[in-house]
């Protein structure tokens, strides 16, 4: 706290024409989507580095951001054939089909379902603004032993890059441990607070950049200490109405997320009523079938059964005229032997034959029996089909259904903020509570980090085997080294606590 107390006093010197007092200022959504696609156009421009691992992830939410929630109905194979989401570099550095590419991205792009328009848009730039070339202004400077260098202006402090080498700094200058920065003509000063640290001088090329330098020192300090500042009054109500949007949007799209699931409910019971009711359709239609089937069987038999009866009625009709031959003949005897022998004859047969057709009449006596007995059941399978068929055309159709009440989403608690009531006093518990909230956000940022590394080594993995080491740029090739060595880089590098008697610096 002391060193950004004297660094922000050291400072008062650089902005004397600067006004003491400043106006927050509102980035507009349309602002925010510009700056976006501008920090997407470097990634892809190759302005700024990217690792193949990182631009695949950027890539997921870019697409989350532009097409919504991922649906396999509407999102098929080549829908981001015509996208421009991968840096060329990245592309010709492995041997992957544009349709291999896609089907990575959009199995992370899947994973970001839920996820609104701003909220990918956010993601995206916290995994840009961890890579090392972003938001780093590139100054080429000498310093006083005449070696080419890179002077690189960002929000943490001042770096010096080899020019072959933009994304290791050889040493960083954090914004807490300058003590002031000046320059004199073409010379540019930096004094560390560390007195026994030599102070570091360099030459730009022209005033005019010193200059711009020394604007963007300027800023980016001034942006350094007012993130360690207390919060304003106008801060802190931009700051609550911002927590009171964000817990609108949160009850909004809950909202949204029960109507969409009461709605899927509501389609999955119209599905199944609407099965339901098919297959009480295919049980009325087959019971009709097999209605028709046995009123045609019952017709077949009763016709049958018809012709039978008035066959045996033939029959017993011809056994009574045999009958009536027979007294005729016995009534008309002959008077010879031979002729009353032959009449014997005669006798004898027309008895055989009228036994025959005795036997005959009996049978077909007996079939017509049994055909008016498979009448009668088939009559009667025919009043258990009709009694069935009345049955299945008087179950109910659609079973009764609950309607399921819409939980109203609760009241989103108003705030009241009233300029005159409100007194602010930031003693030390203020100052506590304030470094107890940082300390939370850096915990969760933290946290959020650590997964995403663990998506992005997953992603490495994958690919790696399919990379093609002659196409590696001096770019990647710095960026793997410093993997291997443990992540170093400008962030890192601020972040090495400083050891005691620090050697002079010597570039």
């Amino acid at each position: 706290m002391a060193g950004a107390i004297a660094s922000r006093m050291s400072f008062s010197s650089l902005k004397r024409k600067q006004p003491k007092t400043f106006t927050v200022r509102i980035v507009t959504m349309d602002a925010e989507m510009e700056f976006n696609c501008e920090v997407k156009k470097q990634i892809l421009d190759e302005k700024i580095y990217c690792p193949p691992e990182a631009s695949v992830l950027l890539a997921s939410y870019a697409v989350q951001a532009k097409y919504g929630d991922y649906d396999p109905t509407v999102h098929k194979r080549g829908f981001l054939a015509q996208e421009e989401l991968l840096p060329k570099r990245v592309i010709n550095l492995y041997q992957m089909t544009p349709e291999m590419w896609e089907e990575r991205i959009t199995a992370w792009y899947a994973e970001h379902r839920g996820r609104a328009r701003d909220e990918a848009e956010m993601e995206y730039l916290k995994i840009a603004q961890d890579l090392e070339m972003y938001g780093v202004n590139y100054f080429a400077i000498r310093n006083k032993k005449g070696t080419e260098l890179l002077l690189g202006v960002d929000a943490l402090g001042l770096h010096i890059y080899d020019p072959e080498n933009r994304l290791t700094p050889k040493i960083s200058f954090p914004w807490n441990e300058i003590r002031n920065i000046s320059y004199s003509d073409k010379e540019f000063t930096i004094k560390p607070l560390d007195k026994k640290i030599d102070v570091f001088k360099f030459n730009s090329s022209k005033l005019r950049v010193n200059k711009l330098i020394l604007q963007l020192c300027i800023g980016n300090h001034d942006l350094f200490m007012r993130r360690r500042k207390a919060d304003s009054l106008e801060v802190q109500q931009m700051k609550a109405q911002a927590r009171e949007e964000k817990a609108r949007k949160q009850m909004e799209r809950q909202r949204l997320a029960r109507e969409k699931q009461m709605r899927e409910e509501a389609e999955r019971t119209r599905d199944e009523l609407e099965r339901r009711l098919l297959q009480l359709k295919e049980e009325a239609t087959m019971a009709n079938e097999a209605l028709m089937r046995s009123e045609e069987t019952a017709d077949l038999l009763a016709e049958k059964a018809q012709i039978t009866e008035e066959e045996a009625k033939l029959l017993a009709q011809k056994a009574a005229e045999a009958e009536q031959e027979m007294q005729r003949i016995k009534a008309t005897a002959i008077r010879t032997e031979e002729e009353k022998r032959l009449m014997e004859q005669k006798v004898l047969e027309a008895e055989v034959l009228a036994l025959k057709m005795a036997e005959e009449s009996e049978r077909r006596a007996k079939e017509a029996d049994q055909l008016k007995q498979d009448l009668q059941e088939a009559r009667e399978a025919e009043r258990r089909a009709k009694q069935k068929l009345l049955e299945i055309a008087t179950k109910p159709t659609y079973p009764p259904m609950n309607p399921i009440p819409a939980p109203l989403p609760p009241d989103i608690p108003s705030f009241n903020l009233i300029g005159d009531s409100l007194s602010f006093d930031f003693k030390d518990t203020d100052m506590k509570r304030l470094s107890m909230e940082i300390e939370k956000e850096k915990v969760e940022y933290m946290e959020k980090s650590k997964h995403l590394q663990e998506q992005l080594n997953e992603l490495k993995t994958e690919i790696e085997a399919l990379k093609l080491k002659e196409r590696e740029t001096s770019l990647d090739i710095l960026h793997n080294e410093n993997s291997d060595r443990g992540g170093s880089s400008k962030h890192n590098t601020i972040k090495k606590p400083q050891a005691q008697g620090r050697r002079p610096i010597c570039i």
